[in-house]
């Protein structure tokens, strides 16, 4: 399905090459639409540059932002409240005028864990998924456009023994990668023959490449083969949104679908 057209919703820049870059710049290759919705972060800041530069390198449409506060950084979005305290239905909504305009075929978001257990990236995982069910409902959000409903979901996630050098990677510095069981996994995609557009994206993200302790970070001081080996492969678990598939509406107890192919 590389021409299938892809809606990524992710909390922060730099989350799109991290959890889908490859597959983002597979399907451009193919000529397929692709677009990025980020959670937080003013539409002004440097960390939307790097994310616009980013998307170029994959391929996809200029930044969608919503224009929350990062839950760590409040001076990300000034004014602005943080994604976990805005109100549900009015990001729900906002994400749904995205999705209807869009019109994409597949949407990819977060894992409910968020991989890190970051909130932003588990709230992100909450809102899209409440967002792909009301975006096919009339009733639902009318102001945002005619209803619209993907044919699948795919939730970015990392396998337990798949992703095992990514998580040594990651404890080297006190953090846990949040991961699922490898059957859990429906949809490993190599992404090798996108890796150099990879990194250069993830490169683009110029400030996390230069946090400490950053996984941009960690990744930036690896061999350039030691480093396209972690990234050579995304992980998803697939939900077939047809009408007899469509997951149940409490997001935390989603289960694998069938039927999603990359």
């Amino acid at each position: 399905m590389t021409d299938a057209s892809i809606l990524g919703l992710f909390a922060h820049p730099d989350d799109e090459v991290l959890a889908a870059g490859g597959v983002l710049a597979r399907h451009a290759a193919a000529g397929a639409r692709t677009a990025v919705v980020t959670a937080t972060w003013a539409p002004d800041s440097h960390r939307a540059e790097e994310l616009a530069h980013a998307l170029r390198i994959l391929g996809a449409a200029e930044p969608r932002m919503l224009g929350y506060a990062d839950h760590q950084v409040p001076d990300s979005a000034p004014e602005q409240p943080r994604l976990c305290d805005a109100p549900l239905d009015e990001a729900v909504g906002r994400v749904v005028e995205h999705m209807r305009a869009f019109r994409p075929d597949i949407v990819i978001t977060h894992d409910p864990s968020g991989a890190s257990g970051h909130p932003d990236h588990v709230r992100t995982h909450q809102i899209t998924v409440l967002a792909v069910h009301a975006s096919g409902l009339p009733d639902l959000h009318p102001h945002a456009g005619p209803a619209w409903t993907p044919r699948s979901l795919w939730l970015a996630a990392y396998p337990q023994v798949g992703a095992r050098d990514l998580a040594d990677l990651l404890a080297t510095v006190g953090k846990r990668l949040r991961t699922v069981p490898d059957e859990m996994v429906t949809s490993p995609v190599d992404v090798r023959p996108w890796i150099s557009q990879k990194q250069e994206a993830l490169f683009a993200h110029r400030s996390e490449v230069a946090r400490a302790r950053s996984l941009p970070a960690l990744l930036s001081g690896l061999p350039d083969s030691s480093r396209a080996d972690l990234l050579s492969t995304e992980w998803f678990m697939c939900h077939d949104l047809t009408p007899s598939q469509v997951p149940p509406q409490h997001v935390p107890d989603l289960h694998p679908g069938t039927g999603c192919e990359a």
